[in-house]
């Protein structure tokens, strides 16, 4: 909403020109057309039109780099990466009104999502065949996209201008409502979704909205109402609205039954597969290989969770290891909070190992090397490992693992010693022999040989997006369905209600815990060594045909192994026995003497065990959904970002920004908004009224 007159004959005409294609496996297919006049809008066809082009603006989460700045930036979870971001990940001067990156894209979006969902409300009951079987639909999805629209909004700037009708001429005069208003309207809105959308199970097409992504949504609206962000206003309010995340999230749960193994979320092999089908998604926005529908940006989360390994001997850039813009790294916190030896989550969310494809440039076997100490069979003046084997690995290890010791490193050639042997691989260590436990907050205390070292350009890479199904090997345009909601995260709203209802109901919440945490135990013969995300998708890619794996006849990036055995020091025992009972919690002193979790709540102060039962359920949150766009809301409505960003995110000490918890639980207003309206009279608005619309501190 830049104003008025922009929202009306940008977004409407813009949205308008999309229409159904004719792809089986998604309504989605968009094709350009001449756009409508606004009369168009007062037909049945015109309304289905509306629709459609409205659910486009469901992809914008995933578009560009305003995924990763608004959504997981300047948390415990990651840091910059490669690419530093001093306003997002550093609260730098930066994020401001002005220079806002992230922040007038999404105003602007959202808003543009609001006013074609304004007149899909008004014009549906008016226009639309009643007796038409979809009649209840197109106005439930109006309901929907405003509501979700206004929701997006409420949680990065806090009360934003309410628009609930559509426009008929320029209109530029706005005031803000309330944080209180506006979650009375989105919880409204949605209710009007959940009574009029079909379920799951009678949707006219893959990725339309259902009457479980509306309980979804209303679940988490209500629940973000009770949190501390609101804490100043929502006393009335917190007792239902726990309930009603209960009984809505249940709803979802019972409907969107969990996947059997936490690896098939992720295992994606082709656009539009069966992965992408998983009963556990309850809404994703709809990519595909056409690229009739990647708009200007597309999908482009994948490109931002990699670790730079293309200028490393051995190894160059292919599709199946994805394009690294590398702009987040997992810290040391994100390490820690996961039990690396039964919690499967670990594995099948982050990268370890990653394959040689070019043999031609692998580093060669030295005389020091050999002085040293080499692996039997190694021979000076040959490569340490060829096309095939695994060229680089990350090892995560705990302090006190006597393994490993650094040797003769250079910028593209990392050797590290094992037991007294250098490694063939390029090793990336999380301890050395005779390191100490850090959060590593302090650049200045480093630990291994990757972490410490700024910009973090080699990390334990999150492999949840990695996408092998793309065009080209330097295509930024994504093929995956990007996840919206899963029910995984109902589960876990609904242990956070029992939580937050009091000690009486943490056996409950522990209930509903176990759910994730038996799934994410090793089963029974289980191979723990096992790698498998997107990146798999080059073997199915039509792009890679004929080129051995990739864009090397001697394999590819995409590695089918991880360190998992290696990390753990469990070579020998290759253990195969289930970890779901380890996993799975037996009471409440499970969750208050975690050893997983007793560092990070000392690391908090916790020293409640209400305290020490809210950090559990956000570090769960970590473990079950670990950058999948969701983590700064979640600690900016817990009013926790403060404590866990200055404990776990390196920026507290890198000198470029800080977290002021004063000003930096929202976001700024665009000052091209502000700049734009007027007050009723028309005359621009003052610098003092301007003010008092903006968020404080900015």
């Amino acid at each position: 909403m830049k104003v008025n007159r922009l929202i009306y004959t940008t977004a409407i005409a813009g949205i308008v020109g999309m229409t159904a294609g004719a792809c089986s496996d998604s309504f989605l297919d968009e094709e350009l057309i001449t756009a409508q006049s606004t009369d168009y809008f007062k037909t049945s066809q015109g309304i289905d039109d509306l629709v459609i082009g409205t659910y486009t603006k469901l992809k914008f989460k995933f578009n560009y780099i305003w995924a990763i700045e608004c959504h997981n930036m300047g948390v415990d979870e990651f840091t910059d990466a490669n690419n530093t971001m001093p306003a997002w990940n550093h609260y730098g001067d930066l994020l401001n009104s002005a220079e806002t990156g992230a922040n007038q894209p999404m105003w602007d979006n959202y808003y543009g999502m609001i006013e074609p969902a304004n007149v899909v409300i008004a014009n549906t009951p008016q226009y639309y065949d009643q007796t038409s079987s979809t009649y209840a639909t197109r106005l439930g999805e109006g309901y929907f996209m405003r509501a979700y629209a206004y929701f997006e909004l409420v949680k990065q700037f806090g009360g934003v201008p309410l628009k609930l009708k559509p426009s008929t001429t320029v209109e530029t005069c706005f005031t803000r409502n309330t944080a209180e208003e506006c979650y009375a309207q989105i919880i409204a809105d949605f209710e009007q979704a959940y009574s009029l959308l079909p379920d799951k199970s009678k949707l006219e097409a893959t990725g339309r909205i259902s009457r479980q992504a509306a309980a979804h949504c209303l679940a988490k609206a209500h629940l973000f109402r009770a949190s501390e962000i609101n804490a100043d206003w929502n006393s009335d309010y917190v007792a239902a609205d726990l309930d009603a995340t209960i009984k809505y999230a249940s709803e979802v749960v019972d409907a969107h039954p969990l996947c059997s193994n936490f690896s098939e979320l992720w295992d994606y092999q082709q656009a539009n597969g069966a992965n992408e089908k998983a009963t556990e998604v309850v809404l994703a926005a709809q990519f595909s290989d056409d690229q009739t529908t990647w708009g200007r940006f597309g999908n482009q989360v994948h490109l931002y969770y990699p670790s730079v390994y293309q200028d490393m001997q051995g190894t160059k850039r292919d599709i199946s290891g994805g394009r690294e813009f590398s702009y987040v790294s997992a810290t040391e916190y994100t390490m820690q909070v996961f039990d690396r030896v039964n919690d499967s989550r670990f594995w099948k969310s982050f990268i370890t190992c990653y394959g040689c494809n070019n043999t031609a440039g692998a580093p060669l076997w030295t005389a020091d090397d050999e002085a040293a100490g080499m692996p039997a069979g190694a021979v000076v003046g040959e490569p340490r490992f060829v096309g095939g084997q695994v060229g680089i690995k990350y090892i995560v290890n705990n302090p006190g693992d006597t393994r490993y010791t650094d040797f003769n490193s250079g910028a593209t050639d990392v050797r590290v010693k094992r037991n007294g042997v250098v490694c063939p691989e390029h090793t990336f260590v999380r301890y050395f022999d005779g390191q100490a436990f850090s959060w590593n907050t302090d650049v200045a205390n480093t630990t291994g040989n990757y972490y410490g070292i700024v910009p973090h350009k080699r990390s334990v890479a999150l492999s949840k997006f990695r996408d092998g199904y793309r065009n080209s090997i330097a295509s930024q345009f994504g093929t995956r369905d990007a996840i919206i909601a899963r029910s995984a995260d109902d589960v876990l709203m609904v242990a956070e209600a029992y939580i937050r209802k009091g000690e009486g109901s943490y056996a409950k919440a522990i209930e509903w815990i176990n759910r994730l945490r038996t799934r994410a135990g090793y089963a029974e013969g289980e191979d723990r060594g096992v790698n498998v995300d997107g990146g798999q998708a080059y073997k199915n890619n039509t792009y890679c045909a004929g080129k051995g794996g990739g864009f090397s006849a001697e394999g590819s990036i995409y590695s089918e192994q991880n360190t998992y055995y290696e990390s753990n020091d469990l070579e020998a025992e290759r253990p195969t026995s289930e970890t779901k009972t380890v996993m799975t919690l037996a009471s409440v002193d499970d969750v208050y003497n975690s050893a997983a979790d007793r560092p990070i709540y000392d690391a908090l102060g916790c020293t409640s065990n209400a305290d020490r039962m809210m950090a559990f359920l956000l570090n769960e949150r970590t473990r079950e959904l670990c950058g999948e766009l969701l983590r700064w809301e979640d600690l900016a409505r817990t009013k926790t970002l403060a404590a866990r960003w200055n404990a776990f995110n390196d920026g507290v000490t890198r000198g470029i920004g800080r977290f002021d918890a004063s000003k930096h639980y929202y976001r700024p207003i665009p000052q091209s908004f502000l700049d734009g309206i007027t007050n009723a009279s028309g005359s621009a608005l003052s610098d003092e009224d301007k003010s008092r619309l903006q968020n404080p501190g900015y």
